[in-house]
Formats: structure tokens, sequence, C-alpha cells
């Protein structure tokens, strides 16, 4: 086995993997008596087709992937990106199947793959290694002759080494190593990051199949870029992408915590689909406390309209008030 990682645990990385890991056990905790799990599950599912599907330029909405996911009809769309999503969850329904697997080969990730591309690659076969040159951007992957033996030495750390270290790491040096070799001539970006969500699943992070990282790299997309592309640049050396992805897991963390209030709130009889920006709202009036309009407007960067298109819906849903006078009136998290 010749494939080693190279980072170093810097302060901002302990940080950000000591603050997962709060979040995580306070999740944890709320989960285990909490009886909306499967629908905290299927709109992860949702979110996670959405957002990696997205980040490779499926055009489609989260509604029309939730339409997919629940069997309706979505008109006025193309085949392909229908099928894209379909695929990504036939993918997830495999990983989650084979989430305890005690080791994962050569022939599962042929497989996924073989699932998550079937019948939408421009070049190259489904669940097969590449056999010509690929280049992403300005990036040339390895020639095809490398990357069964790339491969088979990534699949020995994963397998062997990567249990020594903690799953917010081991996921992110799956994801961004698979990307290096790059062994599939389409795909690679989905496939990759169902791996390393595979291992949250392995490493029992993600119990309950209620997280989406995926969100975090899609509304980031250019960032996310820039941080994979950032490695090659340091050297191969993976700290800066361990920071970034840490960061992009304790903000999905911080989501699903919000996601937990929402589905716990008394006024759940109001049916509520939490726009990004709402999230972002309900995340700093819990660090907050109380916030004037004009606090929210600067906060989140939208105009004072923004601001009370996004308010509204949360009012009603019980999730926010507003205290005090209509001068002096702060908004606050009931």
């Amino acid at each position: 086995m010749s494939y080693q990682p190279a980072y170093t645990i810097t302060s901002r990385l302990l940080g950000e993997v000591e603050q997962v890991a709060a979040l995580h056990e306070r999740i944890q905790a709320a989960a285990v008596q909490v009886p909306w799990i499967p629908a905290l599950q299927k709109d992860a599912r949702i979110r996670n087709a959405h957002s990696s599907t997205a980040i490779e330029g499926n055009p489609l909405t989260l509604e029309q992937v939730r339409a997919i996911e629940e069997g309706r009809e979505i008109p006025a769309t193309a085949q392909r990106p229908r099928r894209e999503v379909a695929n990504y969850f036939a993918g997830l329904r495999f990983v989650e199947k084979n989430a305890q697997r005690s080791a994962v080969t050569h022939a599962e990730v042929l497989k996924l793959h073989r699932i998550i591309a079937g019948s939408v690659m421009d070049q190259g076969t489904a669940g097969r290694y590449r056999t010509i040159r690929v280049r992403v951007g300005s990036y040339v992957a390895p020639p095809p002759k490398k990357v069964q033996r790339m491969m088979s030495d990534l699949l020995a750390w994963w397998n062997i080494k990567a249990a020594r270290i903690s799953p917010v790491l081991s996921s992110a040096i799956i994801h961004h190593r698979f990307e290096v070799i790059h062994p599939f001539a389409d795909g690679n970006g989905r496939a990759g990051r169902m791996l390393a969500l595979w291992e949250l699943y392995r490493r029992r992070f993600d119990t309950h199949h209620i997280f989406s990282i995926d969100e975090f790299y899609w509304q980031d997309r250019p960032g996310y870029y820039a941080a994979l592309e950032k490695v090659r640049k340091e050297n191969e050396d993976l700290t800066s992408w361990l920071e970034y992805s840490a960061e992009g897991l304790r903000l999905t963390l911080q989501r699903v915590w919000t996601r937990i209030q929402k589905l716990s709130a008394h006024a759940g009889k109001t049916k509520l689909v939490l726009r990004p920006k709402q999230e972002q709202l309900l995340h700093l009036l819990r660090e907050q406390k109380a916030m004037t309009p004009r606090e929210i407007w600067d906060g989140i960067g939208i105009s004072k309209q923004g601001a009370l298109d996004l308010l509204r819906p949360l009012i009603k849903a019980g999730l926010v008030r507003r205290i005090g006078t209509r001068k002096t009136g702060r908004y606050v998290l009931t």
C-alpha cells in the first residue's frame, strides 16, 4: 500500500472537528427520541441528489428533484436530467444498503458508478475504469494504465488505515484522492462525493443518513473547486482541503440542527421547506438572540423586501416572532 495522505492538524482544523463533534453529539441525542427521522432522511436524500447533480450542471430545481423522488411527473423537462437524478437516488439506496460493509472493493466502486452513470455518460462506459486520458479544466488526470493501481492503493488505505482517524478527515481524504485519480471517463464528481458519504455511513457518523454536505459544495461551487485545486498547488498537502471540508460539514450539521428544530416546532401543521437564506437567518438568530430588521438585512446581505419575504413564512410557521414596538421591534426565535 503506497498511498499515504499528507496533512497537518492545524488549530483551525482542530477547531472545526471539535465543533462538528459537538453538533454531531447534539443531533444524535435529539434523534434518539424523535418520530420524524424518516422525513429528515427523505429531505437529506433529496438535497443530496439535487446538490450533487446540480454541481455537474443538472438544471432541475430542488422541488423538481423532490417530485422525482415522490414519483410525480415533472412536465417540460429533458430525459437526461431526470435520468441523472433517478440514478443518483438509486446510488444512494445502494450505499445505504451497504453502509456497514466491512471493506469496499473495486467491484463495489464499479457497481456504484454503473448505477450513477448508466445511460448518462458523454464518453466511456459506466462501471468500467477509463481507457482514455481526461482533462478537467487545467488538470490532466493520471494516464489510464495507472488507474487500477492507484485505486487499489486508495482502497487499501480506506479499508485498513482510514479508521484510525476521524471520519470528518477520512471522508474528505477519500473524496479528494478519488478526484485526483479520476478513474472514470465521466461521472467522477458524483461518484467521489458518494464515496465520501459512504465513509460517513460506514464509520457510523451518520447512522440516520440525514446529512447532506453536497449542498454546501453546490452553494459554494467556486470555493469548492478552488479548494480541490489548491491541494495540487500545495504539493498534494491536504491541510487546506481538510479545513474547507470540515467547515462544510460543520455548516451542514448546523443546518440539520435547524431542520430538527423546525420539525420539532409546535406549529408543525404549517408546511415549510426552508430555503438556504432562511436557514442562514435562523442560525444568525440563534447566535444573536435578537436582531433588528436592519441587522437582518446587513447580516444576510439582502434588501428590506427580501428580508420580509424570508421572515413571513418563518413567523407564520411559529419559528420566529417579533417583540417590541413598530419602531424598536426585534426578531427572535420562538
